[in-house]
């Protein structure tokens, strides 16, 4: 199959590259600079020149392709709700060339806000309000399953973890550890997160390429419920600090922009996904990647 992935070389998109090559597929690589250019290039793939943003682009190459993984996001959260209208418009874009033919075409979204405080599981349609968290990646990718698109969600844990997660949410907690001095957790810490390894996400999205049921949603989660107290411990304990409890109230003057990820409650169930397409995480556990010095160098 010849796929056209966008974010093709993100901490995601670049291990998804070279697992659908492994498997034997062909991959044309959503490009941004000359740098993106050759890194798709040394690992196997065609080059597609564009952005996320160059909507005629996109169109072009998921016109070309067999199926087509949009696994590109602009991590900006100081300007989120522009760039969920960003992710919007290019899902329009793709999903309307594809529209009539049958083809796949995986989006990307997330287990955090889809019940929160409950176990998420792949039957529960999304809980959150979009005024509130205005990323609609599954509604706008869904909307053309009437339209003859094979349309599935991969929903990503907070945590995709493994060695080269430099932005992720992991990495922001360690950076503010490191500027407050201490590794904090909000009230008894007792709110979870889950989480999946990078390397057992990525052949969730080939099989779902590959397998994939026109409407589905499959949950690339592993660890299905850490508490915040626990990461904050392992951070703690690597970066040789005090671990400490911040008052709620206190949560935004210490976490800033991050205290609503760090209060969140959300543990999610992957049972349904490796019963449907026989997926079963086998790399480490974020605890386990967290003991390492993967993180920490």
């Amino acid at each position: 199959m010849n796929v056209f992935i966008t974010g093709a070389t993100g901490f995601i998109g670049s291990a998804l590259v070279k697992e659908l090559i492994g498997a034997g597929h062909q991959v044309l690589g959503l490009a941004r600079s000359q740098a993106a250019a050759d890194s798709l290039l040394a690992m196997g793939a065609a080059v597609h020149r564009g952005d996320l943003q160059d909507l005629a682009s996109l169109q072009t190459g998921a016109a070309t392709a067999d199926g087509v993984i949009h696994a590109g996001f602009v991590h900006d959260f100081s300007r989120f709700k522009e760039v969920c209208e960003i992710d919007r418009l290019a899902i329009e874009a793709m999903g309307s060339t594809l529209a009539g033919s049958g083809r796949p075409f995986i989006v990307t979204s997330g287990t955090a806000l889809v019940s929160p405080g409950i176990l998420a599981t792949e039957d529960r349609k999304s809980q959150h309000d979009p005024n509130k968290f205005p990323r609609v990646s599954e509604s706008a990718g869904f909307s053309f399953t009437d339209q003859g698109v094979r349309t599935v969600a991969i929903r990503l844990s907070p945590s995709v973890h493994g060695e080269g997660d430099h932005h992720g949410f992991v990495p922001m907690l360690i950076n503010i550890a490191r500027q407050k001095g201490v590794a904090a957790y909000i009230g008894e810490g007792l709110n979870r997160w889950n989480a999946v390894h990078r390397l057992d996400a990525v052949r969730l999205y080939r099989l779902a390429l590959e397998q994939g049921e026109t409407g589905a949603r499959y949950h690339a989660v592993g660890d299905e419920a850490i508490t915040l107290k626990t990461i904050a411990e392992a951070i703690g304990k690597k970066l040789n600090i005090p671990v400490v409890s911040i008052a709620p109230e206190e949560a935004p003057a210490h976490f800033g922009p991050f205290a609503a990820f760090a209060a969140i409650d959300c543990p999610a169930s992957s049972k349904l996904t490796q019963e449907r397409l026989n997926w079963h995480p086998e790399h480490p556990s974020l605890p386990d990647d967290l003991a390492t010095d993967i993180y920490f160098n």
